[in-house]
């Protein structure tokens, strides 16, 4: 029997009995929709994360007090071993490491803007030395950054992050006017273009100080973090191992004594993020998996069940000439077709989702376009395993015996 003639009678078949083809298929559809609706979610956060929130720029890597930390043990054991980074250190990071071609350093704090009865509560409050607006990517919506005469002298100026500046001064031109953090005053000299949110929280609540202002309103004993643009991004690695001794040398650590303090870098982020959303659909394949499954099993119930129905059509096909070749390849096409056709509907609902999902909600899916041809193999793998067994059971009845068949 030729395929498309077997893909017709299927279709046949499974349009006479539309609701309980239907019924069948939701275990296929929901685990279908399910993960890749999962898929278009992690897709989206992945490019997120590599285009937004692991940009630190070409070259650039970032030394802290604590690098990446994975899990509660690992951070209390850096919280004892691991020592403040000073001012100091990035200033010898800046002398000594020829491969860095700017060093800047901030600190934060969190604090309470006021002006007028205009009031924003829990605002990230920076201070930076002008060479990490230089090395970050801030884009100025108006005005200008931070000037190194007013780290010096530490003025009482503010950088301000676009939410911070719609709110406190909507309508108004910022630029020049005063804001208040706890009791001192400052004026603005810039703001920042919108960065937008991520999973709800915003990236334009800051501002940003000299640093010099930061120690005098908040004292000098937090951890700095030092950023450092390579002169040469090619030699990014060679620039960390630099930095890295410089550090190691200013803290007294011994040959072989792990680093107390971490090293990001864009790439390390990214791997981190991979590493996490890939246990994440791993995790969602399994369950979802377990949907798939019970899904075959039922597409290879009803095909059982249309066996005995049509035990009789079985039989009259073998007495005018079909073989068993034939029958297995009708019976097999028809769970395929099942299945696919719940693959179709599952994809269609998972895209749904997925757009809804960007349109109306913080998490940015984005529909992978890889997803309509994996799920597919995937369900005509379900269609094959679960469906042999009815059509060889079809192909195997006696010819005789069927046509006796009511």
């Amino acid at each position: 029997m030729r395929i498309v003639e077997a893909g017709k009678l299927a279709l046949e078949s499974i349009w006479a009995n539309r609701l309980r083809s239907f019924l069948t298929l939701l275990g296929v559809i929901i685990g279908i929709a399910a993960i890749v609706a999962t898929a278009a979610v992690i897709h989206g956060l992945n490019r997120y994360v590599a285009e937004k929130l692991s940009n630190l720029g070409k070259g650039v890597f970032v030394v802290q007090r604590f690098g990446i930390i994975t899990n509660r043990q690992e951070f209390l054991d850096a919280a004892r071993r691991n020592k403040r980074l000073l001012p100091a250190d990035a200033r010898a990071i800046a002398e000594r490491v020829p491969g860095a071609e700017i060093v800047g350093w901030e600190v934060h704090a969190t604090a309470d803007l006021e002006r007028g009865e205009h009031v924003i509560r829990d605002t990230d409050i920076g201070g930076v030395t002008p060479a990490i607006l230089e090395i970050e990517p801030y884009e100025v919506a108006e005005g200008r950054l931070l000037l190194q005469h007013e780290e010096d002298h530490a003025a009482a100026v503010a950088f301000l992050g676009h939410e911070v500046a719609q709110r406190l001064f909507p309508n108004v031109d910022p630029i020049g006017k005063e804001l208040r953090i706890g009791g001192a005053r400052l004026t603005v000299v810039g703001t920042a273009a919108q960065k937008g949110s991520f999973l709800g929280f915003s990236q334009d609540n800051y501002v940003k100080i000299p640093f010099s202002l930061h120690q005098k309103l908040y004292g000098t004993l937090g951890s700095v973090n030092i950023s450092v643009k390579a002169r040469e991004p090619a030699r990014l690695e060679e620039t960390i191992d630099e930095v890295r001794a410089v550090v190691r040398a200013r803290h007294h650590l011994r040959p072989g004594a792990p680093d107390d303090f971490g090293i990001l870098t864009a790439e390390g982020i990214n791997d981190l993020w991979r590493n996490l959303t890939q246990t994440i659909f791993r995790v969602a394949l399994f369950v979802v998996g377990i949907s798939l499954v019970v899904g075959g099993i039922v597409i290879m119930n009803i095909m059982l069940v249309a066996v005995v129905e049509r035990t009789r059509e079985i039989g009259v096909r073998k007495a005018v000439g079909a073989s068993q070749r034939d029958i297995v390849q009708q019976f097999l096409v028809e769970a395929v077709l099942l299945s696919c056709l719940g693959g179709a509907i599952g994809i269609a609902i998972a895209y749904a989702a997925a757009t809804l999902l960007a349109a109306n909600t913080p998490l940015p899916a984005e529909f992978p376009p890889w997803a309509p041809p994996v799920a597919f193999a995937v369900c005509t793998a379900i269609g094959v395993f679960f469906g042999i067994h009815p059509a060889r059971r079809a192909a195997h009845l006696d010819p005789i015996e069927a046509l006796r068949s009511e």
